[in-house]
């Protein structure tokens, strides 16, 4: 039975993943998600059912279209393999319970929006006010957290972005700000905050080294959502850890 849940959530997250994959890549550029349907970008041929199997089809088809033989961007099947596996994860450190509810949605926000500011650097206001109405709504029938907490996670996520950019004078993008108030309606003002901080230690340091490697130019702009997701996980999955050893660590000084 448990073979069978764990069968039925793997073939589930792998073609969600290659759903949101579509989301990521067409609604940044103003494209519908509908229509029109999946189709070769070169040749414009609709695609089959055998052409649209996450990872498996861009494996089979040698990562060619098979009807004009172009190249198929390896965008695709990176990105479905990076969200199932996240998914995945997410499933099994929860496990079956109500706080899937929150997991599973949030990872999937995360997944998006890391892909779609990678590739356009923009996190589109639709993906944000989708996920926001939800964990709104979710929020006033279930959470571990009173729905004040959520409340404030908004303000204190959301807010806070708003004031660096203010100070900093646009130096933090409008989509990560409600970016942020999203995951604060999703898991309340104490790991919102923790995410922000893990965020930018993390980014700071990866900064560094892109610069010290000369891989990208003082003052060019670093896409800053891929390191919010990233501090958002960790966060969200051991936040309580990360919290007491920063005391413990503190504490020793």
């Amino acid at each position: 039975m448990e073979l069978s849940i764990s069968l039925f959530f793997i073939t589930f997250f792998l073609f969600l993943s290659s759903f949101l994959n579509v989301v990521a890549i067409r609604i940044p550029i103003g494209e519908s998600i509908i229509f029109p349907p999946s189709h070769c970008v070169k040749c414009n041929h609709k695609l089959g059912p055998l052409d649209l199997i996450p990872i498996l089809s861009y494996v089979f088809l040698k990562g060619k279209c098979r009807y004009c033989g172009i190249k198929i961007s390896p965008i695709y099947p990176l990105g479905e393999m990076f969200t199932t596996i996240l998914l995945i994860f997410t499933y099994n450190k929860i496990g079956l319970s109500q706080e899937l509810l929150v997991g599973i949605p949030l990872m999937m926000l995360l997944a998006t929006i890391t892909i779609s500011d990678l590739l356009y650097k923009i996190i589109p206001d639709k993906v944000n006010a989708f996920f926001f109405i939800y964990f709104f709504l979710l929020h006033l029938f279930y959470g571990p957290l009173p729905f004040f907490d959520y409340l404030l996670g908004v303000l204190a996520g959301g807010g806070l972005l708003l004031f660096i950019s203010i100070l900093s004078r646009g130096g933090m993008g409008g989509g990560d700000i409600k970016l942020m108030a999203v995951v604060g309606m999703a898991i309340g003002w104490k790991l919102t905050l923790l995410s922000f901080l893990v965020a930018s230690l993390i980014g700071g340091i990866v900064g560094g080294i892109l610069l010290a490697m000369k891989l990208v130019k003082r003052k060019e702009p670093i896409p800053f959502g891929p390191f919010l997701a990233l501090g958002i996980v960790l966060s969200y999955f051991w936040g309580d850890e990360l919290i007491q050893g920063y005391i413990l660590y503190v504490l020793r000084l």
